[in-house]
């Protein structure tokens, strides 16, 4: 039988024998004892921070996940690393440090963990970045690692129907249009969100909940509980054993995030119509786990997967609805249902995502994950286009009912502010193509999320008859003929850089392109006389992100 010695695979360097005196007598002062020193050291990585309502609570379930590491014989030790909230800094300056904070966060982690030789971690998710940035550290830790997932907030009621922070997005542009008053958009501020929890659509927190328990990093049916529901804390203490029977088995990232368990990951985005960012980030955990992924791999997996999850922004229902539906086993399940599961994958958990899958309960009668039978569409909701205008590719979001062609004007921006202020001066008209630029890894740099303009443009009532090209980002809220990620970035010297007020340019989702009506010729001559702006910040954590990020279409990562 193993012995709790045994599992202090990592620890018995920093705090066993004589030598170590000095490393105890630190410890103790915080509290641990005789008997702490003969258990495994677990790290608790908590995101909890109090400026936004998606890690709020994350206190309290540390809490708890730390109650069951104890009651399955660990020692668990609590530390912090940032973030940043996607929905509070959106639009401003502020967000540039949202991906930026993916690597610090995954640094952070890295470092804590090697620093003080835990034997094991649990990381505490719940805003946008937060998550890939814990899966990326555990990736290069690799030792017996599990996520756990704070949680979606509950919707808001406005007006007798639910509505989420997207509602307020979109309600800032009808304000602008005269559709809206300012009393109907205090009503709807103050409606939107009730208490702590992630974002409830399908945008990038939940997104990326859903696929990491299909990668199988995170125990099926933990992260899919809404924050304040009352199963949320039985769920923390679970996690809790289940990170402490990961160490007894030696159950590492390395067997759990292989290609075929990615694979699963990306069909569970296409299958919920998730976000756009799941894209950039299973990029980056993939090159952190040495797994080969292209942004093409993709479009090839949404090909082949249907879409079943009627979830905003382009369907009707939140999460916990979902949740309430059966959850994010049921949808795993449909996979395994139509044969697109790699179910031999293992879990966290020591069993395979088959078995897991095969354990969903769905509640009769539900209407929100869709029978295989009845897909709310045949295909998957990303869709990568390449074409003149995006040689190394660009992302693109089809889970409602956009429109497959669209041929326009470019009107053309070098900052997501001056775009966002023509829209709400009424300048952008239908038939338009905006172009936000210089807004990508390098060039913003940190490539912020639009969600304040596309929101603003569904609001001005234009969602169906504008479309907006950026080598930014797109919150998972956007909706609407969006391509984001354009690469390469006009900040070295993209096609996108060459574009010009007026220019025509052409979507074709069908076709997979992106166009501007332009000859290659016209192009390399435009980008002749072009030379690259100064960069926008020359010091600090920005100036030093923008000389190491790589494309996007490498998932924007710095190493």
């Amino acid at each position: 039988m193993t012995t709790e010695v045994n599992l202090k695979r990592q620890s018995h360097v920093m705090i066993d024998g004589p030598a170590r005196a000095a490393a105890r007598a630190m410890l103790r002062a915080v509290g641990l004892t005789d008997e702490d020193f003969t258990k495994p050291l677990i790290g608790v990585a908590n995101t909890w921070i109090e400026v936004m309502p998606c890690n709020f609570h994350l206190r309290r379930l540390s809490a708890k996940v730390k109650e069951g590491i104890r009651a399955a014989g660990g020692m668990p030790i609590e530390f912090n690393t940032i973030a940043v909230s996607d929905g509070i800094a959106m639009g401003t300056e502020g967000m540039k440090a949202s991906l930026i904070s993916r690597e610090v966060i995954a640094d952070s982690i890295e470092l804590v963990c090697r620093g003080h030789s835990f034997d094991a971690v649990v990381a505490l998710v719940g805003c946008d970045k937060t998550i890939p940035g814990a899966v990326m550290a555990l990736a290069r830790l690799d030792i017996p690692s599990v996520v756990f997932y704070g949680g979606s907030i509950m919707p808001g009621v406005y007006e007798g129907r639910d509505v989420t922070i997207q509602d307020v997005f979109e309600a800032v542009g009808a304000h602008a249009a005269g559709r809206m008053t300012d009393e109907q958009l205090d009503r709807m501020e103050k409606a939107a969100c009730p208490g702590p929890g992630a974002c409830g659509g399908q945008f990038t927190a939940n997104t990326m909940a859903t696929a990491i328990e299909a990668l199988g990093i995170a125990p099926m049916g933990s992260g899919d509980v809404p924050a304040m529901n009352a199963g949320k804390d039985e769920a923390a203490v679970r996690v809790g054993h289940v990170v402490m029977e990961a160490l007894r088995r030696d159950i590492r990232p390395s067997q759990v995030i292989t290609r075929k368990a990615i694979e699963n990951a990306i069909a569970t985005i296409a299958a919920t119509g998730g976000s756009t960012n799941g894209v950039l980030h299973f990029l980056a955990i993939a090159r952190e786990m040495g797994v080969p992924l292209e942004i093409d791999d993709f479009d090839t997996i949404s090909s082949r997967t249907p879409l079943l999850a009627d979830l905003k922004p382009g369907g009707r229902f939140v999460a916990k609805d979902m949740y309430e539906a059966g959850g994010i086993s049921l949808v795993v399940n449909r996979l395994a249902e139509a044969g697109l599961l790699h179910e031999n994958e293992m879990t966290v958990t020591g069993r395979t995502i088959g078995e897991e899958a095969a354990e969903a309960v769905e509640t009769p009668g539900q209407v929100v994950v869709r029978p295989l039978s009845d897909p709310l569409k045949s295909t998957g909701g990303l869709v990568i286009l390449r074409g003149n205008l995006a040689p190394e590719g660009c992302v693109v979001k089809v889970a409602g009912h956009e429109r497959m062609t669209h041929r326009g004007p470019a009107r053309v921006f070098e900052t997501e502010e001056d775009s966002f202020a023509a829209v709400t001066r009424g300048e952008i008209k239908a038939g338009d193509v905006v172009v936000i630029r210089y807004e990508g890894p390098k060039g913003g740099p940190g490539m912020r999320e639009m969600l304040g303009v596309t929101a603003a443009i569904v609001g001005e009532g234009l969602g169906d008859s504008v479309s907006l090209l950026t080598d930014g980002r797109f919150s998972g809220a956007t909706r609407g003929l969006m391509a984001g990620h354009v690469a390469p970035e006009a900040a070295v010297g993209g096609p996108i850089a060459a574009l010009r007020e007026g220019d025509m340019i052409r979507f074709d989702v069908d076709a997979r392109r992106l166009d501007v009506e332009l000859s290659d010729d016209d192009i390399r001559r435009r980008l002749a006389d072009w030379s690259p702006p100064a960069p926008r910040y020359a010091t600090g954590v920005m100036a030093k992100y923008a000389r190491m990020v790589s494309s996007a279409s490498e998932g924007a990562v710095t190493g």
